[in-house]
Order: C-alpha cells, then sequence, then structure tokens
C-alpha cells in the first residue's frame, strides 16, 4: 500500500528536518507518496499567502500532512500559519508525549507525560477588539462541545495506551465561567471511564508540581493557552523543544511537525538537530498503522541520541544533521 502525504518543509531550518525526517521514514519501508506544498514565510512571498489554498486543498485530499517549523512575526505581520490550519482544518487535539530520553541530558530521567490541548478556543481564535489607543478586548471563547471532546480525546488516549491518570488543568478559582466549564465536561466525561484516574489541579500549582516532582503526572488535558505554555515547560524537562514530537488530530485530518521554531539563525549550517520532527514522524507512522516501521524508526533514533558522536551539537554533540540523520537511517536497516 501507498500513503499520500501532504509534506511542508516550512522555513528556516525546516527544509533540512524535513529531508532528514521523509528519508528516515521511507528508510522504514513504508512507501509514502510526498506531495509538497508551501507554508509560511517563502509561501508570502512566492504565492501572497502564508498559508496558499492550495496547500490545505491538499491535506483536506491526503487527510495526513507532516509539516516543517514556521515562521510567524510577532506584534505585526501575518496570522500563525499553525494557528490557521488547525481552525481551517478543525484539528481540535494538539497531542505531544514528553519522554526522557536516553543520552539527553536533563535533571529528570522519568519523565514521561502525554499533554493534550485544545486547540481551536481559547484566546487563540484571535478575537480583539481595540477599545481605544490604550484598550484592547481579548476574548476567550470556550464551549461544551469543544471541552468535551477534548476531555474524551484524554480518556480514549489513557483507555487505548493503559495509561492510569489524566490530569486537567485549570484557572476556575478566578476564570470561574470559562474554566468552570472546561471543568464540567471533563468530570462528565471522566465519569465514563471509572478505571481512569481523575484529578484537577490549578495551572500555576501544576506547573510549580511539574519542575519539581513531574513523574506525578500522566496525561494532563488543557485549554488552548494553557496547553501551549505547559507543552513547551514539560520540553524543557526531557532535553528541549529539538526532541519534542507534536501533532494535531481532527476528524478529517491530521498534521505532524516539530514543535520548535523556524531558527533562521542556524538555518543552512547543517547542525539543526531533526530528532523532534523524526519522533513526530513516529507518531504519524502510528497514526496510519504502521506500528512495525514506527517501532524501528523510534529505536533508531533512541540509539542513535544514546551516542554522543552522533548527537548534533544542541545535545552536546559535534555530528552534523546528515551524520545524525545517516546513522538513524543506518540502525533502522540494521534493525
Amino acid at each position: 500500500m501507498t500513503y499520500r502525504v501532504t509534506v511542508i518543509p516550512g522555513d528556516g531550518i525546516g527544509p533540512e528536518v524535513t529531508k532528514a525526517t521523509t528519508r528516515a521514514i521511507d528508510a522504514t519501508g513504508v512507501k509514502i507518496q510526498w506531495e509538497q506544498h508551501e507554508a509560511g514565510l517563502d509561501a508570502f512571498k512566492n504565492q501572497g499567502s502564508p498559508l496558499p489554498q492550495s496547500t490545505i486543498d491538499s491535506i483536506k485530499d491526503t487527510k495526513v500532512a507532516l509539516k516543517g517549523p514556521t515562521t510567524t512575526p510577532v506584534g505585526s505581520g501575518h496570522k500563525s500559519v499553525n494557528v490557521a490550519l488547525r481552525q481551517e482544518l478543525d484539528l481540535y487535539a494538539c497531542i505531544r508525549p514528553i519522554k526522557s530520553l536516553v543520552g539527553v541530558p536533563t535533571r529528570f530521567n522519568h519523565v514521561d507525560i502525554v499533554i493534550f490541548r485544545e486547540n481551536t478556543e481559547g484566546l487563540y481564535t484571535g478575537q480583539e477588539i481595540a477599545i481605544s489607543n490604550d484598550l484592547v478586548l481579548l476574548l476567550k471563547i470556550s464551549s461544551e462541545p469543544a471541552c468535551t471532546r477534548i476531555a474524551r480525546a484524554a480518556f480514549e488516549y489513557a483507555k487505548k495506551h493503559g495509561r492510569k491518570k489524566v490530569t486537567a488543568a485549570h484557572k476556575a478559582n478566578i476564570i470561574k465561567l470559562g474554566d468552570g466549564l472546561f471543568l464540567r465536561c471533563a468530570r462528565k466525561v471522566a465519569e465514563e471511564y471509572p478505571e481512569i484516574q481523575y484529578e484537577e489541579v490549578i495551572i500555576d500549582a501544576l506547573c510549580m508540581h511539574l519542575v519539581t516532582k513531574p513523574e506525578r503526572f500522566d496525561i494532563i488535558v488543557l485549554e488552548n493557552l494553557y496547553g501551549d505554555i505547559v507543552s513547551d515547560l514539560c520540553a524543557g524537562l526531557v532535553g528541549g523543544l529539538g526532541v519534542v514530537p507534536g501533532s494535531n488530530i481532527g476528524q478529517k485530518a491530521a498534521i505532524f511537525e516539530a514543535v520548535h521554531g523556524s531558527a533562521p539563525d542556524i538555518a543552512g549550517k547543517g547542525i539543526a538537530n531533526p530528532t523532534a520532527l523524526m519522533q513526530s514522524g513516529v507518531m504519524m507512522l502510528e497514526y496510519l498503522g504502521e506500528m512495525q516501521a514506527a517501532a524501528k524508526l523510534q529505536d533508531a533514533i533512541h540509539s542513535s541520541l544514546a551516542n554522543k558522536n552522533i548527537c548534533t551539537v544542541d545535545l552536546g554533540g559535534c555530528s552534523s544533521s546528515l551524520n545524525f540523520t545517516d546513522a538513524v537511517i543506518a540502525a533502522i536497516q540494521k534493525g
């Protein structure tokens, strides 16, 4: 069987880590027809839009995409491509596994957390109103359907993967209506899964516990802004954004992406770490049902990271992106 997958190289180091990842995935033996489309700064320069309709149409057609990092201007300029894709394709669940890796230097050794972030509402709807030059109003949107489906996604994942606990993070002590609705929906869903422990933790306390005893958490479900912040915090527990995968899942499409930025300062230098996108490739293969290939790629990444001579500079090694990729592919072929 041949799968059709939309591939978006992105900006900065995006094309480098994307090429490394597609090479590694191809080495597993899974047959994929990569259909390349633009998004980000290059798309804006070439087509007048950071997210061309042709790219959206391709993802709707293939239903699966592998995406490199794209650049989002700060304070002005075009809207985030990531946010636009999630809203356009209703990719309501951002799933980020955060797990300690052998060979990756960190203060923690037993982190194994999965973040479930609601992707379509909250403050990220971008509804801002300028009341005056000195006053801006932001609207935080919460709805029962969105809160319920992200909670259900977290519990279904726990059930499928043998996870023991789901933690709902919130600020309902202050944001009583919006976050209160989020909690009511999570509680209702939790009742359907009595075998899975459920708890609620205020978001600021959650952050404190994460950096003191992260092993107490299993699955964490959060609304949009909290999930964005906490997922990056958790990435810091296991070595940084350069090693953490991410996926955005909806009913009709899924995008697998590196959660780090485009790092234009090191673009073209051959030192970018492709681990994050490769691990997202593992998630993509699992999504396609290619479990054996996913395991091959994951094992190859792990064995390569365990060898300091093969690691890239950001992980304390001295290897190039190409050498690391070649090592991963060699491990796949050997295994």
